[in-house]
């Protein structure tokens, strides 16, 4: 009669699986970054990101549409600025007519409340060195300097029309300096999703080109850690003391372990994105013919679920919603 406990059981069949299943993955946990660049006239693919564009204004409205129906939970918007348009400041983030802003504009125009329109709150596409803040005269990211500029990007993104703002340049008191302003300003219904715990990683690479980055040397000063744990639980606690509505853990795949202590502790929706690097590694091993690329797509997001998180930012979230 050996075994006695035979878990196999409830494998059986596709709709046993089904019914015992832990985890679920559903159109509304996913959040497709889309990216809106100035100086183009129609839609640029980033060739590290096959399937991936840049948009002008009329093909950022068509694909959010599109998503919004396949029913993904939310946009996050990346500007892409022209070169010559970069500055030491990034003024760019906070001009009303840079492109992130005008781009913001454009879904909320569009879209208006039926889904939920995220704006990437940092200056990194738009500073001329490529640092996610302005820098001290011996070439140092200034943190107080660069939350008086976060301040005024907040704002703007804010009177643009975005529901979330996405503070992720790792600033110490970055989520507290944005929210005092906004609710200085009246915008006290403007969220904020902070990136909580971002790593210092190499899968950033892809993403360099979708912004066309500038940047000059790495970020090891301000965003954490690889070998890093506890740090990262400092992070969280800190920015949601300070007011942060959602918490973020970036990237996904390597730092799971880091989404599922979060997801343990945290009083506050916790999301995770799922970045470039791991968009492009999926997608060149499948145009290999080396793995299945929907069976790994799937089973991608649903790890990252299963660690802990309610909300996944994925570059497969129009095409994935589309599926279930």
């Amino acid at each position: 009669m050996f075994p006695t406990h035979r878990p196999r059981r409830l494998r059986r069949t596709p709709a046993l699986r089904r019914l015992v299943a832990e985890t679920s993955l559903e159109p509304r946990h996913l959040v497709l970054p889309m990216f809106v660049a100035d100086g183009i006239d129609a839609p640029r693919e980033i060739s590290s990101m096959p399937g991936v564009f840049q948009h002008t204004l009329d093909s950022l409205r068509s694909a959010a549409v599109e998503a919004v129906e396949a029913g993904v939970g939310g946009l996050m918007l990346f500007g892409v600025p022209k070169a010559e348009d970069k500055d030491p400041q990034g003024s760019g983030a906070s001009d009303p007519d840079g492109i992130l802003n005008v781009g913001l504009r454009a879904l909320a125009d569009e879209l208006g409340d039926s889904t939920v329109i995220m704006a990437d709150t940092c200056l990194d596409e738009f500073t001329d060195h490529g640092h996610c803040g302005v820098l001290t005269a011996g070439g140092a990211v200034d943190n107080d300097a660069t939350l008086i500029r976060y301040v005024e990007m907040a704002l703007a993104q804010a009177e643009s029309g975005a529901h979330l703002l996405g503070p992720s340049g790792m600033m110490d008191g970055q989520v507290a300096a944005i929210r005092g302003a906004l609710d200085a300003s009246g915008y006290v219904d403007v969220g904020q999703l902070a990136y909580a715990a971002k790593y210092a990683s190499a899968f950033y690479g892809p993403f360099r080109e979708a912004v066309g980055s500038s940047l000059q040397g790495d970020r090891r000063t301000y965003q954490q850690d690889g070998a890093n744990r506890r740090e990262s639980m400092r992070e969280v606690d800190l920015d949601v003391v300070e007011g942060a509505d959602m918490v973020m853990v970036k990237p996904a795949m390597s730092y799971l372990d880091i989404l599922r202590e979060t997801a343990d502790r945290s009083p506050v929706p916790v999301a995770a994105y799922q970045i470039s690097g791991e968009y492009s590694m999926i997608t060149a091993a499948a145009q290999n013919g080396w793995i299945d690329r929907d069976a790994a797509i799937l089973e991608s997001l649903i790890s990252i679920r299963r660690a802990g998180a309610d909300v996944v930012l994925t570059y497969w979230a129009s095409e994935v919603a589309g599926w279930l």
